[in-house]
């Protein structure tokens, strides 16, 4: 379970991740990451998992099994971090252990992206 104090709630949070941030898009999943420097000093995320997913249960698992698979992939963020994590309609289809590699893969682009720019404005 990713505790509460890790999860991103409001909508400026999110749009603020997605507009001003970098992003990595799998198969499954595509990985919004910025770096909020005036925010919380922890990683924070957030899911989108819209209807072109699927029906309610569909969509309802798919945001558990992403929930569980970022949980322990926390540290990998920067401390600043705020990460919004969208699901593509072949998550429906793909079992834990493919959302997790895709998560993986989209987390370490995005957060190699996000030190890439960093450096360029340095």
């Amino acid at each position: 379970m990713l505790p509460a104090a890790h999860r991103l709630r409001r909508s400026v949070d999110f749009e603020r991740a997605v507009r001003r941030g970098v992003r990595a898009g799998r198969s499954t999943v595509v990985v919004h990451l910025s770096e909020d420097p005036e925010g919380a000093a922890q990683p924070q995320v957030g899911f989108v998992v819209s209807k072109a997913v699927g029906n309610a249960v569909h969509r309802n698992l798919v945001k558990r099994r992403l929930r569980a698979a970022t949980a322990s992939r926390l540290s990998v963020l920067p401390a600043h971090g705020r990460a919004v994590v969208r699901a593509l309609p072949g998550a429906a289809l793909a079992s834990f252990e493919e959302l997790s590699a895709d998560l993986d893969s989209g987390l370490l682009r995005a957060t190699r992206r996000l030190d890439e720019r960093a450096g360029e404005r340095r």
